[in-house]
């Protein structure tokens, strides 16, 4: 971060406005790149960070994009390393402000920054949008707005504002105080200075009293990508289809059980900052409990529109069924019911370095499990390490290593390979 007095580094644009328009597409394939951009206190600590979808172009926005943004942020993007714990800004087509999306995300997470109306919109159609303003207040949401909001016509918005953003590019350096002054003296909202790009217009701000700031002064959006696995639109449509039904927690497990990027894509989610539990969830069970039928239908349709057409599971995922079906049957031999489901999440979260495209510590850093699980996939140690062992054997038809683990867990070879048949054939069934 520079000091008030260094100048901008070469690397940066001529304009904070300019760079923030030519927004980089996102790669294709299985790639999500947002750029986030910090929001800083007066102590130059984050105080959270805007996000922006870097693959719509600023004037394209659409309910629908704008619903992609924040789902991938929370869900694909690894909440954890984007925000952390910080305030997320999210700009907002007022069509989006009405989606059900809103309901996944807890409010004391998310900002929303709200556009005024098309330059000539009647006074009945600013009124108009009070009631749905106020509904999203009574929920818990903050509001954002820009200067523009200060306008005479926007009266009625401006006590529902939680922040305020000052473009120091929009407005003539004499108008700083007079804007602040009408600002505080018409609105309860935290004054934001953004796009300050010279040590000037951070001190003049600083010296009215304004408190937070975002600019190229400070800190340039930067990138965050993540590699990311999609489950295929036949099985989300099964998801849907299950909830429509108000199916039983039960099948809607056993269809989550099925699929290993849909049950690591759930679990990633619900354990998201963005949803606000206090604890991790750590079965698929409890996620739908957790989440609702209600949620986790808004969830599914998010999924299925921010996934590929043409996406399908990958030939490991097949293989990653049958090491959780494998281990799931040979657990129930030996460990207490409660435990078949984690030997279950052991076999199919083997794999997920393959499927990411990731070392596997890294690929269960945005996964909320049990530590006997993670003790398994990346120590090898633990209850359910010699099960791992065993089925790797079985695939690899190592027979040394097949004999070793099966007397390790005093299970006869007619066990295992009876077991094995079983969850082949399993697996085989859910192609049908």
């Amino acid at each position: 971060m520079p000091s008030p007095s260094a100048p901008l580094s070469p690397d940066f644009e001529p304009t904070e406005s300019q760079a923030l328009e030519d927004a980089a597409p996102a790669e294709s394939g299985e790639h999500i790149i947002i750029a986030r951009q910090a929001i800083l206190d007066e102590k130059r600590t984050v105080y959270g960070y805007e996000l922006f979808d870097r693959s719509t172009r600023a004037d394209e926005h659409t309910a629908a994009s704008d619903a992609a943004l924040l789902f991938n942020a929370l869900s694909y993007a690894g909440t954890e390393a984007l925000v952390g714990r910080k305030t997320v800004f999210i700009n907002c087509t007022h069509e989006s402000l009405a989606g059900g999306h809103l309901e996944l995300i807890h409010p004391e997470k998310v900002v929303l920054e709200v556009p005024i109306l098309p330059e000539g919109a009647p006074p009945e159609e600013i009124q108009g949008r009070v009631p749905l303003l106020e509904g999203l207040r009574a929920r818990g949401f903050r509001l954002a707005f820009s200067q523009d909001v200060l306008r005479k016509a926007y009266a009625s918005w401006l006590p529902l504002a939680a922040f305020i953003k000052l473009d120091m590019q929009a407005f003539q350096p004499q108008l700083s105080e007079p804007l602040v002054k009408y600002a505080r003296a018409h609105s309860p909202a935290q004054l934001v200075a953004e796009k300050v790009e010279t040590a000037e217009q951070h001190e003049r701000m600083a010296a009215l009293g304004v408190k937070l700031f975002q600019g190229f002064w400070f800190a340039r959006p930067s990138l965050v990508k993540a590699q990311t696995i999609r489950p295929s639109q036949a099985t989300i449509i099964q998801l849907i289809n299950l909830v429509r039904r108000q199916a039983s927690t039960a099948e809607i497990e056993d269809l989550l059980k099925k699929d290993p990027t849909l049950s690591f894509n759930l679990l990633r989610f619900i354990n998201s900052s963005g949803f606000g539990l206090s604890c991790e969830i750590t079965s698929f069970g409890h996620a739908v409990m957790i989440l609702g039928l209600k949620k986790l239908f808004r969830w599914a349709a998010l999924l299925m529109t921010t996934s590929r057409a043409d996406s399908t599971p990958p030939a490991v995922g097949q293989t990653a069924v049958v090491r959780g079906r494998l281990m799931e049957l040979l657990a129930a031999e030996l460990l207490p019911p409660e435990e078949c489901d984690n030997a279950f999440v052991v076999g199919v979260f083997s794999l997920l370095d393959t499927m990411l495209g990731v070392p596997l510590d890294k690929a269960l850093e945005s996964v909320a499990l049990p530590q006997p699980v993670v003790d398994a996939l990346l120590h090898n140690t633990g209850v359910f390490a010699p099960f791992l062992e065993l089925t790797k054997a079985c695939e690899s038809g190592d027979d040394a290593a097949f004999a070793r683990a099966a007397e390790e867990l005093h299970l006869s070879n007619r066990q295992v390979n009876w077991a094995h048949l079983q969850a082949l054939t399993w697996a085989e069934s859910l192609n049908e």
